[in-house]
């Protein structure tokens, strides 16, 4: 059945294929399925007649199914006054073709994740799905109709340009970001390396509609795309549709552009300066080094980690832990072209800005004066093998992933860089160390005169063919099961128990690649009077854990985790902790002993401690300055029924600095004393490649009988009206103002009609980029780069919410809450059509579908479920509640529910100082 189902599904493709023939740009060319090229650790290339690379690599143990198109272009290919025309395109190529109208609500319907990136050397298309052939050839299909066939109109263009402007306006908004693009455009004189990928403002909004359609036709081009299918396919049948949809398309006859600029040796330090409104300086310096193929940048990656991690990096060592700095991180641009590596430091208010930056410089430019150790080198570049390991476990994050090694030069370079960082030798991160950190190449903040000069010469890199003319890459990593995701499956397949204290434990046992595993555990602690004036010391008990235990101190934690090749994330407060790792078969026993003693026996250092706190210091003070932190806080604050001392009581910000500043270490550690431990409520869940019956042992053991000093009892939450509010929030110098909007509801999930306000959100606002707010604000009004909507409501309280928001340019905001208002409005009074519930449903079906194969979002559910009491069924029956809704039910939930006058508005923004409301 399904080869008949296929056979049909190629001949009715070759069909649109011909069709498409008819359009410029497309012809019956051979429909070939390529040439096999080369096969590499389970990934193969084949090569079409017109020039489009293909690249396949299955894998059946998770049935989800990712589709990523790179091609060769990114800011760096634009000319004077074209700045910002390939992110330009990538919004436009969703505007749709000739016989695509509306690929959003396309993409929605089939529950397909969708996106696009552009950076400075390439623009990538990429979607993942639950498994399906028919699902991917209508989604190969698209993709070869809108590579040559977009429409890329001025009406088009004109709607966007609002929205482009606006995300623009966003990334003005982080102070860091800014710094880092000045001292880019201050370090690149001549490479288009140093113009933001965003583009100028002036060329944004001026570009003629001529250019940028020469320009789509000159890039976006079988030649200049490589395909990548991962994830859960039949490669036979993938390439029969490749055929018969790509293959279909011309090769151009233009021959492609080259670049050829390259920066000078810079010939003496530079440096920039940003001033801006805010709380929190930083600092920053930067090198120019070799692209992505040469020998060194494999070195040069090591270099960063060595220097630049948190929390074993040298300089957080010296700035951080020395208490000059509130954070450091290392930034490295490995390009196609000669790119660049980049240090910052956030520092304190008060800081001695002189003085920090004369010993961060000395730390960069004097470091090889400290001989770096076989030791430390280690540490980061088995942190770096590491990540590609676990990038490699996922089929489906790989067919994303190798878009910078295609920008590069061919995807093969992805395994070659892992390759070179593993032979990496202290010798060699000295020498480039030596090489590239000198001050006559550095861009800083800072401008020092001097007798002397030195030159710093890039050598080119080798191409893509020679360096990897004879590459044959390793043996490619186990692959694991086809494994159903059905609620049904899952069930039948997960075993559950529980600890002698009561805490509940569930495990999915199945084979994944690379053995992969999910763990998740949730402690829930204490009660409504036992927590009271609880909630900070338990925050930033919980914040502590992965600072120091046993007798691992923070470095000796992050250095295990590397050993182990996992991943681990430790979040909470006072009324619950959240652990959260990814690891392997072999490693899971360490890692759950690791798990135990950062829980069971942290060691609260004093020096962590007072880091952590000048770090959320830093955090709050930033954080009044910006739009949508401030007008969080002032909903929160609005919608905040509990009194002061209260766990769940939402403090003002000055508030919140005066309690970081008198919180003491021996309250942090008393908490722990008297709340961790586990038992009823606790949920402990695994995914993956697990022997059950170990993992029952070994919980038992480190578990079973940690029992909590104090009980816990859950905080119920039920309804609470507040009364409809408008506030405008002052922020000034921020061009990107943030609209939040909220409505208390009296709602469970259990209600009768909580599944109509599911699926009416998502028709709503809740669909992506395909959705009535969406369609309107955005694809429409061209007014905000993003705007949504979304509904909540509790399992276990008759509490909800319904909530909404958008981003925009401060003079516009007041035409986006116009249209968020008549769109809601619209949607109560003339309700929703046939087809528009059936193309959400479907989509949000599919969407649950892909939710269940992804194991990290399976694990979480699982988790969830032991607390409720559920299983998977309980997600079933909810299917079928969406399944049997119709258009008028959908209507009435919404308008029994929803009222546009309860509706509270919160915005932040600067607007010159007129007419704003202030909130703390």
């Amino acid at each position: 059945m399904r080869i008949g189902i296929r056979a049909c599904l190629v001949v009715a493709l070759l069909g649109a294929a011909a069709a498409a023939a008819a359009v410029p740009g497309a012809s019956a060319a051979s429909a070939a399925a390529g040439a096999p090229v080369r096969s590499v650790e389970g990934i193969d290339e084949y090569r079409l007649d017109n020039g489009l690379t293909l690249v396949l690599f299955p894998d059946a143990s998770r049935p989800v199914t990712t589709v990523n198109v790179t091609y060769r272009v990114g800011s760096r290919h634009e000319n004077y006054g074209e700045t910002g025309m390939a992110h330009l395109l990538e919004h436009l190529v969703f505007k749709g073709t000739p016989t695509h109208a509306d690929i959003p609500g396309e993409m929605r319907r089939r529950g397909i994740r969708f996106n696009g990136t552009t950076w400075l050397d390439r623009t990538n298309y990429f979607a993942s799905f639950a498994s399906d052939p028919d699902t991917l050839a209508w989604l190969l299909a698209l993709e070869a109709d809108r590579m040559v066939n977009s429409r890329i109109a001025r009406e088009d263009l004109d709607s966007e340009m609002t929205v482009v402007r606006n995300e623009m306006e966003s990334g003005e908004n982080n102070p860091l970001r800014a710094l880092m693009q000045r001292m880019m455009s201050t370090a690149y004189a001549w490479h288009n390396y140093g113009n933001a990928t965003i583009g100028a403002r002036s060329d944004v909004e001026g570009v003629p509609i001529e250019r940028l359609q020469a320009f789509y036709r000159t890039w976006y081009q079988p030649d200049n795309a490589v395909l990548v299918i991962a994830g859960d396919f039949d490669p036979a049948h993938a390439r029969e549709v490749v055929a018969a949809t790509f293959g279909q398309l011309s090769r151009p006859a233009r021959a492609l552009p080259a670049t050829w600029t390259r920066e000078p040796a810079q010939d003496g330090e530079r440096h920039v300066v940003v001033r801006r409104i805010g709380n929190t300086p930083y600092l920053g310096a930067g090198y120019h080094v070799p692209a992505a193929r040469h020998d060194d940048a494999a070195a040069l990656a090591v270099l960063a980690q060595v220097l630049g991690n948190t929390p074993s990096g040298r300089l957080h060592r010296a700035l951080v832990e020395g208490g000059r700095a509130t954070g450091v991180s290392a930034v490295h641009y490995s390009m196609d072209e000669p790119g660049y590596l980049m240090f910052l430091a956030e520092a304190p208010a008060d800081a001695d800005l002189d003085a920090l930056q004369r010993e961060l410089l000395a730390l960069l430019e004097d470091a090889a004066a400290t001989p770096f150790t076989e030791a430390e080198v280690d540490v980061a570049r088995q942190r770096l093998v590491t990540g590609q390991r676990l990038a490699m476990r996922d089929p489906n994050a790989v067919g994303v992933a190798l878009s910078e090694a295609i920008a590069q030069g061919d995807w093969r370079l992805f395994l070659l860089a892992r390759d070179r960082l593993e032979t990496v030798t202290a010798d060699d991160v000295a020498r480039v160390a030596a090489t590239y950190l000198r001050r006559d190449n550095r861009t800083s903040g800072r401008f020092l005169p001097s007798d002397s000069v030195e030159r710093t010469a890039i050598a080119e890199a080798p191409s893509a063919e020679a360096l990897l003319q004879d590459y044959r890459g390793r043996e490619a990593v186990a692959a694991g099961e086809a494994f159903d995701p059905s609620p049904a499956n899952i069930d039948a397949r997960t075993r559950t128990w529980t600890l002698d204290n009561g805490t509940r434990v569930a495990v999915l046992d199945k084979s994944t690649r690379g053995q992969a595993v999910q763990l998740r555990m949730t402690l829930r602690l204490g009660d409504e009077t036992t927590l009271h004036g609880e909630a900070d010391a338990g925050s930033m008990a919980a914040s502590m854990l992965m600072r120091g235990a046993g007798g691992l101190d923070r470095a000796a934690i992050s250095q295990r985790l590397v050993a182990l090749q996992s991943s681990l994330q430790i979040t909470g407060g006072a009324s619950n902790v959240t652990v959260a790792a990814t690891t392997d078969r072999d490693n899971l026993a360490a890692l759950l002993d690791l798990v135990a003693t950062l829980l069971q026996a942290p060691t609260f250092p004093e020096s962590e401690f007072e880091q952590l706190r000048t770090q959320a210091i830093t955090g709050v003070r930033s954080s009044m300055t910006e739009p949508g932190t401030v007008a969080g806080q002032a909903m929160r604050r609005h919608f905040d029924r509990w009194p002061p001392g209260h766990p769940y009581h939402v403090a003002g910000f000055e508030d919140q600095l005066a309690v970081l500043q008198a919180l003491d270490l021996d309250a942090v550690r008393g908490f722990h004393r008297r709340f961790y431990g586990m038992g009823d409520g606790a949920t402990i869940a695994l995914v993956g490649d697990v022997d059950a019956g170990a993992v029952r042992a070994q919980l038992d053991t480190l578990f079973g009988d940690w029992n909590r000093p104090t009980p816990f009892a859950r905080i119920p939450q039920p309804y609470h009206a507040a009364a409809a509010v408008r506030l405008r929030l002052e922020t000034p110098d921020r061009p990107n103002a943030v609209l939040l909007a909220r409505q208390s509801l009296r709602i469970d999930q259990d209600h009768p009609d909580y599944a109509a306000l599911v699926l009416g959100n998502h028709i709503l606002g809740g669909g992506g980029m395909k959705s009535r707010l969406a369609d309107r604000i955005r694809q429409r009004d061209g007014l905000s780069y993003s705007v949504s909507s979304s509904f909540d409501a509790s399992a276990l309280d008759d509490a909800g919410s319904f909530s909404a928001y958008a981003i925009a340019a401060p003079e516009n905001m007041a035409k986006v809450e116009a249209a968020f208002r008549e769109e809601l409005q619209r949607l109560l009074d003339d309700g929703i059509g046939e087809e528009e519930l059936r193309d959400a449903l479907d989509g949000m079906l599919r969407a649950r579908r892909t939710g269940r194969a992804n194991d990290a979002e399976l694990v979480a559910q699982i988790s969830g479920n032991l607390y409720l009491g559920r299983t998977l069924a309980y997600s079933a029956e909810f299917e079928d509640r969406l399944r049997a809704l119709t258009p008028e039910t959908v209507q009435a939930a919404m308008a029994r529910h929803l009222d546009p006058a309860a509706i509270s508005v919160f915005i932040g923004g600067d607007f010159g100082g007129k007419d704003a409301d202030a909130a703390d």
